[in-house]
């Protein structure tokens, strides 16, 4: 009996909210100049904005990913879907500094937990030999989704205003909702649409992901392992919040862009990493995954410290965008590792990873705020909030110099068939 491809549909749901989320995520940079001059915001202000999300983000993405662990991905995610669709329409009645920045709080925390239940989704839906590809599709489609997201939001504000152009991209994820209820099985054994030689494939799968007699999720989340994988994670996305907060201002005050010709360009380093992401999912087939992760984020730095020294906007914005293919080569490598260290807790694992970069996501627009509010947005602020970029990129270089998500993999395969092995991932005092 040929297997049935319901798994793959699967994927193509994961896919579509997680392009949702990054549209629903990037709009605010997008709108961020027609949004300062209606509030009368500051630079140092409108940094906090771009902070809350990421705050609140990692705040609530452990209870978040718990829940999925414990509840499933079907009642996870259309809470975290629902909660976020409602707070992205709220943006567009903030009225002051104050208000918005708890709006884009209280959105932050509606969108926690996302993409860990979405790997745990997938860890479940996927043989492990699937896994990395989907995920970097899953990653290729996001950044895509954030690369047509300035020119999108830029048309919606021409339309009808930056208040309204959220209403309507809150209105995309109920819309998303209604399809996930109607079809979506955490169990692929227990879906109609999944025949028997299906259900046979992805038995390893299911027995992955079911809570073993293990340790605890919070001993877990205390080995080394995760804290370094965290802390790669973390250094990793101080560099990208940059491409979807602070960019599009810098190419127009840094570099004199026009409105259109910096959404534009803005468009780049999310549309390099999303071909970053399709080449990692390709390389992982043959290549040890470390090996990968450790050239992207070298490359990544050697490629930001070049970008400053690049006098033309055209050749620079190439360069940042190679930059940015190059860090994303580690993103389908980053998550798949979370199911490989986390198993029954692969959510959770997955949460704190993105917990640690959302801190990220708090940590760098409010830096690259303060650096230019008190140094002024001349060169020499920017390029010292780049430089920085660049020395983030090291940092999680090293880090997988320490982890190695194929032997974590092998580990596991021997304890699953019965030959066990002496557990060697101590826990952090």
């Amino acid at each position: 009996m040929k297997p049935t491809r319901t798994r793959y549909r699967v994927v193509v749901l994961a896919i579509g909210l997680a392009v949702l989320s990054y549209v629903q995520r990037v709009a605010i940079s997008g709108a961020a100049v027609p949004i300062a001059h209606d509030l009368r915001l500051s630079k140092e202000q409108m940094g906090l904005v771009f902070g809350a999300f990421g705050l609140a983000y990692a705040l609530f993405e452990i209870p978040a990913g718990l829940m999925g662990d414990k509840l499933g991905v079907r009642r996870a995610l259309t809470r975290i879907v629902l909660a976020w669709s409602a707070f992205t329409a709220l943006t567009g009645a903030a009225w002051n500094v104050v208000s918005l920045v708890v709006i884009r709080f209280v959105f932050g925390a509606g969108e926690a937990g996302c993409f860990p239940n979405l790997t745990r989704m997938l860890s479940a839906w996927l043989p492990a030999h699937e896994r990395v590809t989907a995920q970097s599709l899953l990653w290729a489609c996001t950044r895509w989704g954030g690369a047509i997201t300035p020119p999108l939001t830029l048309l919606c504000i021409q339309w009808f205003g930056w208040r309204w152009a959220f209403v309507s991209f809150a209105a995309l994820g109920l819309v998303w909702c209604a399809i996930f209820l109607a079809w979506f099985k955490d169990d692929p054994g227990t879906h109609g649409s999944v025949n028997a030689a299906e259900r046979e494939m992805l038995d390893a799968s299911r027995k992955l992901t079911m809570h073993g007699s293990e340790e605890s999720w919070l001993r877990l989340l205390l080995t080394r392992r995760v804290a370094v994988l965290g802390l790669q994670y973390f250094c990793f996305s101080f560099v990208w919040y940059f491409y979807i907060t602070w960019l599009p201002t810098y190419l127009r005050e840094g570099r004199g862009q026009s409105a259109r010709d910096a959404a534009l360009f803005a468009m780049l380093p999310l549309l390099f990493g999303g071909f970053g992401s399709l080449a990692g999912g390709i390389a992982a087939r043959r290549l040890p995954r470390r090996a990968i992760a450790l050239g992207g984020f070298a490359a990544t730095a050697m490629l930001l410290i070049a970008f400053p020294r690049i006098e033309h906007v055209g050749p620079a914005m190439v360069v940042m965008g190679l930059a940015s293919f190059a860090s994303d080569l580690t993103m389908p490598i980053s998550w798949d590792a979370c199911v490989d260290i986390g198993a029954g807790y692969t959510a959770t694992v997955a949460a704190t990873m993105n917990m640690l970069g959302n801190l990220a996501g708090f940590v760098s627009p409010v830096i690259g705020g303060l650096l230019l509010q008190r140094i002024g947005s001349a060169k020499v602020g920017w390029n010292l909030l780049i430089e920085t970029m660049a020395g983030a990129a090291v940092v999680s270089a090293l880090c997988w110099l320490y982890l190695d998500p194929d032997a974590v993999r092998r580990e596991r395969e021997l304890k699953m068939s019965g030959a066990g092995l002496p557990k060697t991932d101590a826990v952090l005092p």
